[in-house]
């Protein structure tokens, strides 16, 4: 039986689908189904304020970092014992890499058999509306539409005239409100636990949208056609190892696949802050992305920083990404120089533009801390942050796509710690390796 889903898309980045998303998936969950949200692309942050809506994590959906059976896969596994799926798209519909659809919301439709509903701002249009819809409804007769909902229309008079010659289903409308909107920063919007939850605009998706029929359309989803044949088990081995996993404000962003492989591979993850608390007892060390840029002051006096050195002496598995490497390296300049770690061999620096954007895909290319020659990398980098590293710093990867930490290398190490700008989306072999790792380091 085909799970209900929905992919809710938009003609653009800032339309208003996370907005939309987030509704549907509170008014679903206010009627008491059981709703697994998904995000197509290596979102973040849209992610955290889907899980604190449904209660249950939020998983991306990346065909560049996961490939099509990989997106199946997660899908199907995160529904399990779901009712509905809401998938939230990326960019616009069909926005994909280098001016194709590859790993764009569309080709994930196409993987997952799901009807979509376009999010349409329509702020400043009536009758063009007309036009831009009919252009995405018949530019890929592949994908199957269930309907739009028009985002930000300004009064009763301007929605009929836009309804009233819709050459598709209106599934509703969201009112220009200015007192709903999430405040933003320079990756985006804040995280869930910043704002506040989401589960507000259930109440306009209930009163503005028709819920039912968006159920209806979500009921009409084809089974998924499988390549091969797919393992659900979530079968685990046996616990070889406790990860440290940073889990604070500066230290937020985690794919949760991710977290899932490390535990299929046997480790046990426990979560600390290094704002408010020491190294915790464990045999590696995880420090993801996040902000720690907003909370230099606290990261510089606080007891993890002050012991991390000593520890990562010792030999412990450590593995950083972008905000994590930040905090690995001596210092981080911004509005002056606050003292770190100093276990990578390098300084940070905050910059006011964008220094990194897009996909990334690498192999490592020498025995490396903990790491092997021949290990690929997929991933993506957003940062406004720049590192220079020693002159004579060594790196783990050497990119095919993507920036990295400097012309196309990135994975600074020193001993048995690594960090990239990458934000990686971990292969089986990597979580294996690393969590191996930190089995040695606890045996010795």
């Amino acid at each position: 039986m085909a799970i209900p889903r929905i992919v809710i898309a938009g003609t653009q980045s800032g339309c208003g689908k996370t907005t939309v998303a987030s509704g549907i998936m509170a008014a679903l969950t206010a009627r008491g189904q059981k709703v697994q949200p998904f995000k197509v692309g290596p979102d973040f942050i849209d992610p955290s304020h889907h899980t604190s809506v449904c209660g249950r994590p939020c998983r991306n959906l990346d065909p560049f970092m996961m490939g099509e059976e990989g997106v199946t896969r997660t899908f199907e596994r995160a529904t399990i014992g779901a009712d509905i799926a809401v998938i939230e798209g990326v960019m616009g519909l069909y926005d994909g890499i280098d001016g194709t659809d590859f790993a764009s919301t569309a080709h994930v439709v196409r993987i997952l058999n799901a009807p979509v509903i376009l999010v349409v701002d329509v702020k400043g249009m009536s009758r063009s509306v007309l036009a831009l819809i009919r252009g995405y409804h018949d530019f890929d007769p592949t994908i199957s539409f269930a309907g739009v909902i028009l985002n930000r229309v300004g009064t009763l008079r301007h929605r009929r005239m836009i309804e009233n010659s819709l050459p598709v289903l209106s599934l509703g409308w969201i009112p220009k409100r200015e007192d709903i909107t999430i405040e933003s920063r320079h990756l985006g919007l804040k995280m869930a636990h910043e704002t506040g939850s989401m589960a507000e605009f259930g109440r306009l998706i209930e009163e503005f949208c028709d819920l039912d029929a968006i159920i209806t359309c979500a009921n009409k989803s084809r089974i998924l056609k499988t390549q091969k044949k797919i393992s659900l088990s979530g079968k685990r081995k046996r616990i070889r190892a406790t990860i440290g996993v940073a889990l604070d404000d500066a230290f937020c962003f985690y794919y949760e696949d991710n977290l899932d492989r490390l535990r299929t591979f046997g480790a046990d993850l426990l979560f600390f802050s290094p704002l408010q608390e020491p190294v915790p007892d464990a045999d590696a060390l995880y420090f993801g992305g996040g902000y720690p840029e907003l909370f230099l002051p606290l990261l510089e006096s606080s007891k993890c920083t002050r012991e991390l050195k000593s520890v990562a002496d010792r030999g412990i598995p450590v593995y950083a990404e972008c905000g994590g490497l930040m905090y690995l390296t001596r210092e981080i300049a911004s509005d002056r120089t606050y003292k770190l770690c100093g276990i990578l061999p390098g300084h940070s620096e905050m910059t006011n533009k964008i220094q990194a954007l897009g996909y990334v895909k690498g192999e490592s290319i020498q025995n490396t801390s903990f790491l092997p020659p021949s290990q690929f990398i997929t991933g993506h980098e957003f940062h406004y942050s720049c590192l220079h590293p020693d002159r004579d710093a060594q790196f783990a990867f050497r990119l095919t796509r993507g920036k990295g930490i400097e012309s196309g290398k990135d994975g600074l190490f020193s001993g048995n710690a690594l960090g990239t700008y990458t934000h990686a989306y971990f292969t089986d072999s990597f979580a294996d390796i690393f969590v191996d790792a930190a089995s040695r380091f606890s045996n010795r």
